[in-house]
């Protein structure tokens, strides 16, 4: 869609690219975001070359996990969202991975002491009993978390109220650290990343918002349609309407 497209364009636009799976490809040259200091994609693949059997929880698409170069000789990921199953399946099928879909049921369906590896990326849950239960004594957990606040910015130009934003007690990294230590875990690295991110018209907004859904749980465009419409006209008006991704790494081990 060109710079010319109208509101109503790029409402429709936002409101009907697909959703399925963890790819954000389509923001290209429509919405940038900065990338943590510490690489996840790089600490990922050197745990995973280094590990005999992996977990990775919510993996989504399987997008991030299918990059892997050296995935270990048992390679499983689980997904709650049914859309997202069958994409996992599809991405994670070259590198060996099997994908267990687990809809919102707790426990892991996994035995103890099992995997010497446990990853996630972005959960919406983070069960850390459990992570604590499946690692076999000396495994490791690592995780890039979504920390409490992000894209605040974003949530109260839509929903026209000051708010803490999107998050809940567990994505703060003090509380992560608690969480960790009560299921036995010992914390070995914690980082934290403030994120620039730049929206560049109101479709990248709508899809965004369709697509990470926690950032403001109840949205439709027609629901939102003033609010989405105001901020239409500042895009236009500066360039691009610009929020905060907050991002923390969580790094534990089980004692042995």
């Amino acid at each position: 869609m060109t710079s010319a497209a109208t509101f109503e364009e790029l409402l429709t636009e936002g409101a009907t690219v697909p959703v399925d799976g963890w790819d954000f490809s389509w923001f290209a040259g429509r919405a940038t975001e900065e990338r943590p200091p510490w690489r996840y994609h790089r600490l990922l693949a050197d745990r995973m070359s280094r590990a005999t059997a992996a977990l990775d929880l919510e993996t989504g698409g399987g997008e991030v996990l299918a990059g892997i170069p050296r995935p270990p000789a048992l390679l499983v990921a689980t997904e709650s969202w049914p859309p997202n199953v069958a994409v996992a399946r599809r991405n994670l099928r070259p590198v060996g991975g099997t994908v267990v879909a687990t809809g919102e049921a707790r426990p892991l369906p996994f035995r103890d002491d099992c995997v010497d590896l446990v990853v996630s990326r972005h959960p919406v849950h983070t069960p850390w009993s459990e992570i604590a239960r499946v690692l076999v004594p000396g495994g490791r957990f690592l995780s890039q978390q979504i920390g409490a606040g992000t894209v605040r910015e974003l949530a109260e130009a839509v929903r026209g109220v000051r708010q803490d934003g999107p998050g809940r007690a567990d994505q703060q990294t003090g509380q992560a650290v608690a969480a960790a230590a009560a299921a036995g875990l010992r914390v070995v690295d914690l980082r934290k990343a403030t994120l620039r991110m730049a929206f560049h018209d109101i479709a990248a907004v709508v899809h965004f918002l369709r697509k990470v859904v926690w950032t403001v749980p109840d949205f439709t465009v027609e629901r939102y349609r003033p609010q989405l419409a105001r901020l239409h006209k500042r895009i236009v008006a500066e360039g691009e309407f610009v929020a905060y991704a907050r991002r923390f790494l969580i790094e534990a081990v089980k004692p042995v």
